[in-house]
């Protein structure tokens, strides 16, 4: 038990919050509840001086105006890289992922500074959106389990973002673009920070994914049994196979969970 209240920090959930992410901090905070451990939202809200002294901070997906005004915001404040650099963790995504990375393309197409929290840049790829449902095989060094490893989400984006030194992916893409690397990588994750293209919000069709993020603060968690937890595994199914029964799709888990990359990837959306 924790002698103070875990802080979720929504940042800018009114500039980035297009697609529904605050249900990330909602979930941070549900899964921290169904342990006993005290936890509370704290939104910060844009024009107003970042939370300080917050434990996990949530950065979510945006159009590119509020993506780039809530870069100038977090950069001019400076509070967000000093609390990262101070030991909160950060879980960003979308615009979030790509405004936390050296540079990101503006509203004019001109590239835009970022707050430089991951060695990251991010450019406007050639063609169309990426636009559906994105699956990824998460990295070994989670600590999950083979099953929890298959990360799910949507994406919806026009950039491609290049990791630099000291950057891991996330995951590698199973389904969909991701960061449109030649080396089919999703997301990023590098220390207490994770970024990613998912969208969902992505800690609720990824509660290991969560839990992982809860960790780092509160140390070991004891696992959350029961139906939820089997719903989102029928869901990653789901998305890889493209079945709509998902009854049918739990009965190929045995296959998958044997042979992760065995599986012959199914094309999504066309590349940006």
């Amino acid at each position: 038990m924790r002698e103070s209240v875990l802080r979720v920090v929504a940042v800018h959930p009114e500039l980035l919050g297009t697609y529904g992410d605050f249900g990330n901090a909602i979930v941070l905070v549900q899964r921290a509840l169904w342990r006993d451990i005290p936890a509370e939202i704290v939104e910060a809200k844009s024009g107003e001086p970042l939370v300080r002294g917050g434990d996990i901070y949530c950065l979510g997906g945006g159009e590119d105006g509020p993506q780039a005004r809530s870069a100038l915001e977090l950069r001019s404040d400076g509070a967000l890289a000093s609390a990262i650099s101070g030991g909160a963790a950060l879980f960003a995504v979308c615009a979030g992922f790509q405004l936390i990375g050296e540079s990101f393309t503006g509203p004019d197409g001109k590239r835009q500074q970022g707050l430089a929290i991951l060695d990251m840049r991010t450019r406007r790829g050639p063609g169309l959106r990426a636009v559906g449902e994105l699956a990824s095989f998460a990295s070994e060094d989670l600590g999950v389990d083979s099953m929890s490893r298959i990360l799910t989400g949507f994406e919806n984006h026009a950039g491609h973002s290049d990791l630099g030194a000291g950057v891991a992916p996330l995951g590698k893409v199973l389904r969909g673009v991701g960061n449109g690397s030649q080396a089919s990588e999703e997301g990023a994750i590098s220390g207490r920070v994770i970024g990613t293209y998912m969208h969902g919000p992505a800690l609720a069709r990824n509660p290991a994914l969560a839990d992982l993020l809860l960790s780092w603060i509160v140390g070991p968690l004891d696992p959350i049994e029961g139906e939820i937890e089997e719903e989102t595994g029928s869901l990653r199914e789901s998305v890889l196979f493209g079945v709509g029964d998902r009854r049918r799709a739990r009965r190929r888990r045995s296959l998958f969970s044997k042979r992760p990359f065995g599986l012959r990837r199914r094309s999504g959306v066309a590349g940006e």
